[in-house]
């Protein structure tokens, strides 16, 4: 008998150390707390002690009949609570303070704001929904989403938010928890519930698990009907009721009580759990030993109005154990029902003083015992804060999944043996994942209104991208692929090589019957600008993935599952403080375009700063010429002007240099043999990149082409229409002879070199550096750079000729030429000589937007490593990015611009490490880099419009004072 004694106390002493023995009401002065509910309590009333019980809906955009009814509900019925529901932060923080003064106890403001303050109010941060943080590994982002959500929560007077949801979504077919869940996996669900509740509390707001005991595997709504839960205790224990033994145990301050019928549970299966002792009082309190704070589910869904009348719901929810009711519909009925109660002792007053003690309690640890109106100053800026949208990029890029890559396509390499489109399916906008995946290379959008059409379309692309994009209104909206776009996107995977993208829930997956002819699969959960945008970036390797799959997709992908990928070190796209610059201070940028296009330096341009290897400016200002038709966009492409000796002979020569083609050493007579006999045979490779070759800085020799007298082209030399002799494009309707480029080479033969060694900036060897390159690798300048270098980069806007390649309204004009080629000069390149080369040439000719300029920049600041191909050796680019006639007053590099010697010269803002290099253009270009500081910076324009002689942009050194704000943007 006493050794069955002894078991039964071990079990019970066993018992009691797994049930919750904190109480997480209790603060750290926990005796000055008694002390003050204590003395607020014994001065209460009956009626006071009850309307403490209630919390009632309040809108901030509601009339004045809506703030008339809850004063009469603070004035007369002593109501000690509120859940702020829909509306505007500002309306709400000027309402929360009115009605604050009217309550004698300081009223405890409730919200439900399970992914942020959007979930009820306009204007307000929108983080992801839980099911995307149940993707993420390192749970101390999701407590950092607590900490944010807990600091807009305090910031507008909220002290209780009704998050975590700790349901275990067992069910997908669940038509309320879902995206609200963290996933189907006990231990995921309560780590990242845990990491929530920790984050949000150490802010002083009160978190709440619901819904308890489990709404999980339900099929059912509980706002519309009673969902039945048919699963024994042992189950319940295993699955439902493991996060909150879990997040009781670190501490979180309130549960909610759910509507649901848990036979097991409560034997009347027509009263909800929330209204079942059993449930509410045995096994919350009693069993599981919580002492937080008990709050029912909202009374008025239908799982509990159903039940019986407002009142009677109300008290038996007290009665139950519960110690506050959400939400009540009925105050003054309610009222006389319990003090009805409490005369017939059905409800004792000792359980209304243990509910109203403890929210008094609550109360205290939330800090009301020292209350303060919100202030209502510089409330949106609060709520909207940079370091808000840095922790949400995070929270995004941990959660996309790489659920598939059965060929190792992610990410994509190789870009020029690529041929890509994007088919969108789904009943949202892609336009966001589009833009962004056209960053990085050539994107074409393919669509038809029937599958053969498509099927057509899609023949000459060997990749395909498929976007699945569903509303990303509310976690509710329908994430399912309709039968027509099943089948369509079975065909495509059949044809093609298909990656498909899906931004919606990951259970939307089930309804696929296969995955066999899919090649990669990537849940990127939501449709947001910002998954989208960084779902492109992934697919690219601008950074890895590294999320895990919350749910299981049937039998094929295991909750848990995810593949990792690796970076390709090509340029991110992000705000400025994700690389340590000011957003703020950036702004001056901004500032400084309004006064170019008011002067009219240019007439538009385009301004992209990276660093870090990201991209955290990329703007257009203006219109193509000055009469703003056509505005600039990102994707317009510019005359490079000088620009094109870095971008397109440099590296050509870079390689030569490594194929021992063109090494340095060599002189020009090694390179070329037939300036063997010329005054310029022993000029070396290094002097000319280093313009210290004696050289002319240019030759005219469009002038020797016009009639001396009327400066008019002659027809000697010009036809305005091809043919075999005259068949070198030169302009629109201008073709000059084909046997001229030899006379061009003769004249750089033969012209005098200057006497005075030294210092002088020259065109003529890239003239030259042009014709060895060509002569070495057997094809033309345009050629081998797009082969070597564009292509692969991605850099498909960069390029000669582009006339031949894009639409007119993409190109921005240069300049309106009454000197030469008597038009407006608009897809042809700006510089005479080039032009006269047929657009191809060693020192201009080509065109670009600021994005593909800042890859070739940043490949060089990467020591010639980018999108996981090395084009150039680390000891190449150190060699090119150097000064070999400094003691010479040279500033120059070998072909790259360095900055300044003498202070007096601009070439840079003056504020650039000595290791940074880059150059400039005529035609109002500059593109420069820092390995010091990690900085790209991209200035592109057409200030030679409307003539060469609007120096407006050159003479105030916009773009070096652009450069200087940059600068200072940097946050140490």
């Amino acid at each position: 008998m006493k050794k069955e004694i002894l078991v039964l106390l071990v079990i019970a002493f066993g018992y009691t150390i797994n049930a919750q023995t904190i109480d997480p009401l209790v603060t750290k002065d926990a005796k000055a707390q008694e002390v003050w509910v204590d003395s607020i309590l014994s001065n209460m009333t009956i009626d006071e002690k009850i309307g403490q019980l209630f919390m009632v809906q309040a809108y901030s955009n509601l009339d004045i009949k809506h703030e008339y009814f809850i004063t009469q509900m603070i004035e007369k019925y002593h109501v000690g609570n509120l859940i702020f529901m829909q509306g505007t932060p500002e309306k709400q923080a000027a309402l929360n303070n009115h009605y604050q003064s009217l309550s004698k106890i300081p009223l405890m403001i409730g919200f439900d704001g399970e992914w942020g303050l959007d979930m009820r109010l306009q204007n307000t941060y929108k983080f992801p929904w839980n099911m995307t943080l149940g993707a993420i590994q390192n749970d101390s982002l999701v407590k950092e989403f607590g900490e944010h959500l807990g600091k807009h929560c305090k910031r507008l007077g909220i002290h209780i938010n009704f998050a975590p949801v700790v349901d275990i979504n067992t069910n997908p077919a669940n038509p309320i928890i879902g995206n609200r869940s963290f996933g189907e996996s006990k231990e995921n669900v309560t780590q990242k519930a845990i990491a929530f509740t920790q984050g949000m509390q150490k802010y002083g707001v009160m978190a709440n698990a619901k819904h308890f005991p489990g709404h999980g595997d339900t099929a059912s709504d509980s706002h519309y009907t009673l969902p039945v839960l048919n699963f024994d205790k042992a189950r319940l224990d295993s699955i439902e009721l493991y996060p909150y033994r879990k997040v009781f145990d670190a501490g979180i301050g309130s549960v909610m009580t759910a509507h649901l019928n848990i036979p097991s549970l409560e034997p009347n299966t027509d009263l909800p759990t929330s209204l079942s002792k059993n449930v509410v009082t045995n096994l919350l309190q009693n069993e599981l030993g919580f002492n937080g704070l008990i709050i029912t589910d909202g009374l008025n869904m239908k799982a509990a109005a159903n039940y019986a009348t407002s009142a009677e719901i109300d008290v038996a929810a007290i009665k139950a154990g519960n110690d506050m009711l959400l939400i009540p519909q009925d105050i003054p009925a309610s009222v006389r029902l319990l003090k009805q109660a409490i005369t017939l002792k059905t409800l004792s007053e000792e359980q209304l003083n243990f509910s109203v003690k403890k929210i008094l309690k609550a109360k205290y640890w939330m800090g009301l015992n020292n209350y303060k109106p919100v202030v209502l100053e510089n409330l949106q800026e609060d709520l909207n804060t940079i370091d808000d949208e840095l922790l949400h990029r995070k929270l995004v890029k941990n959660s996309i999944t790489l659920v598939k890559d059965a060929k190792k396509n992610i990410p994509l390499a190789n870009l020029e043996l690529k041929k890509i489109a994007y088919v969108k399916l789904g009943d949202d906008s892609g336009e966001h994942f589009v833009n962004m995946l056209k960053n990085y290379t050539k994107v074409d959008v393919i669509s038809d209104s029937n599958l053969d059409g498509l099927i057509a379309k899609l023949k000459p692309y060997n990749q395909v991208i498929v976007g699945f994009h569903k509303s990303n209104n509310h976690p509710w909206k329908s994430y399912k692929f309709e039968g027509k776009e099943l089948v369509w996107l079975q065909e495509i995977a059949r044809q093609k090589n298909v990656i498909l993208d899906v931004f919606t829930s990951p259970y939307s997956l089930l309804q696929l019957k296969s995955f066999t002819n899919i090649e990669a699969i990537i849940v990127s959960y939501q449709n947001s600008k910002l998954a989208q945008e960084l779902s492109a970036q992934a697919i690219f390797g601008a950074y890895i993935l590294q999320g895990k799959l919350p749910v299981s997709i049937g039998d094929e992908f295991k909750v848990g599952h995810g593949i990792d990928t690796y970076s390709l070190s090509r340029l991110e796209y992000t705000i400025p403080e994700d690389a340590d610059m000011s957003s703020k201070k950036l702004t001056a940028i901004d500032s400084i375009s309004k006064i170019v296009l008011k002067k009219k330096m240019a007439p538009g341009f385009q301004v992209l700063v990276a660093r870090k290897g990201k991209v955290i400016y990329n703007k257009s200002f203006g219109y193509h010429t000055a009469d703003k038709k056509t505005a600039v966009k990102n994707s317009d492409i510019y005359d490079l002007a000088s620009l094109t000796k870095i971008l397109a002979s440099l590296p050509m020569i870079m390689k030569a240099s490594e194929d021992q083609k063109i090494p340095l050493t060599a002189s020009l007579e090694d390179i070329l043999p037939s300036f063997a006999k010329t005054n310029k045979a022993t000029v070396s490779v290094k002097e000319i990149l280093s313009h210290y070759g004696k050289l002319k800085a240019w030759i005219p020799f469009y002038i020797k082409t016009q009639d001396s007298i009327t400066h008019k082209n002659s027809g000697t030399y010009y036809k305005s229409q091809s043919s075999s002799d005259y068949n070198v494009k030169v302009a629109e309707n201008l073709y000059i002879r084909k046997s001229y480029k030899d006379s061009i080479y003769k004249y750089i033969k033969e012209v005098d070199q200057r006497e005075n060694e030294g210092y002088k900036y020259s065109d003529l060897g890239y003239y030259l550096f042009k014709e060895a390159l060509e002569e070495k690798y057997g094809k033309p300048l345009n050629v081998l750079a797009e082969k070597e270098f564009y292509s692969s980069l991605g850099a498909d806007r960069m390029t000669y000729l582009p006339i031949e390649k894009f639409n007119k309204s993409e190109i921005v004009p240069s300049e309106k030429d009454d000197y030469y080629r008597n038009q407006l000069v608009h897809g042809y390149v700006h510089d005479m000589g080039a032009a006269m080369l047929g657009g191809v040439g060693g020192h201009a000719g080509l065109f670009a937007n600021a994005n593909d300029v800042a890859k070739m920049m940043q490949m060089y600041l990467q020591k010639g490593f980018y999108g996981g191909r090395r084009y150039l050796n680390a000891e190449t680019i150190d060699t090119f990015n150097a000064r070999y006639y400094a003691d010479k007053n040279n500033r120059r590099g070998l072909g790259f611009d360095k900055p300044q010697l003498n202070p007096d010269v601009k070439a840079t803002c003056g504020c650039v490490s000595d290791e940074s290099f880059g150059h400039s253009g005529f035609t109002g270009t500059y593109a420069w880099a820092d390995p010091q500081t990690e900085i790209v910076y991209v200035f592109l324009s057409n200030r030679t419009y409307p003539t060469a002689n609007n120096r407006g942009l050159v003479r105030e050194n916009i773009r070096t004072e652009i450069q200087q704000i940059i600068q200072d943007a940097i946050i140490d």
